[in-house]
């Protein structure tokens, strides 16, 4: 029996869009424009240290904190460099201002295979569409960029809405929004805890997109495994 949906909600880090490169080449090419020379896989390697500490100090983006995200990122960006030695704090400064920047552009950001294709055959098929995304303020534009951003209904940021995935207010938003009961809705994203089983605990159908011989959740029925997203409007009109 085909799925009856009217909306579809979708993730974008690592399900729409993915890095072009890792985080520690963007930042060491940074660096050399400045005379610093800092090897790319230490930088990732500080980074994930700054970043994970930054999250647990100061959860989304500092929302609530005082902080804007800009500066949340900023600071962050600065540690990066700071764990690795680098002091001065107007390179510093700059660094991370450039980078912040630079994260907005398409420059950094490549759209999976797949997923333009997948999304005007979704908008084409009649589904209503909106992006829930654990991201900052700078997802609209990254998404113009990308030329994804005229898909969708509604953008909702977990640091515009205030909470983050898996909260389910995040999901019960995008349902207020478009008006759709959960049981006429689903969500797609890679990650099990944030976007299945999240959007499943609001009464949302869930696809979880998942690259082949990657272990899947034992409790995820195969009927919602994407190998990719070419696989998704099979499933739902099967």
């Amino acid at each position: 029996a085909m799925l009856r949906l009217r909306l579809l909600t979708w993730d974008v880090k690592d399900t729409l869009l993915q890095l072009r490169r890792p985080v520690g080449e963007s930042y060491a090419a940074e660096a050399r424009a400045h005379g610093v020379r800092v090897q790319p896989e230490a930088l990732t390697r500080s980074f994930r240290e700054a970043y994970g500490a930054q999250s647990q100090r100061f959860p989304n983006y500092g929302r609530g904190w005082g902080l804007s995200s800009q500066q949340w990122w900023v600071d962050v960006v600065k540690q990066t460099f700071r764990l690795l030695g680098v002091q001065e704090d107007r390179v510093l400064t700059l660094m991370a201002e450039n980078l912040y920047h630079d994260f907005c552009s398409a420059g950094n950001w490549e759209v999976l295979p797949e997923a333009s294709e997948t999304l005007s055959r979704c908008c084409q098929r009649g589904f209503r569409m909106g992006v829930i995304s654990n991201f900052d303020n700078r997802l609209e534009k990254i998404l113009s960029h990308c030329n994804l951003r005229h898909h969708f209904e509604f953008i909702l940021t977990s640091e515009e809405v205030g909470f983050a995935k898996p909260d389910k207010r995040i999901f019960q938003k995008a349902l207020r929004l478009s008006g759709v009961p959960p049981e006429l809705a689903a969500h797609v994203g890679d990650d099990y805890t944030r976007d299945y089983s999240a959007a499943r605990a609001v009464g949302m159908h869930g696809f979880l997109l998942q690259a082949t011989g990657q272990g899947a959740e034992p409790e995820v029925p195969s009927e919602h495994i994407l190998p990719t997203l070419s696989h998704l409007l099979t499933l739902i009109e099967k």
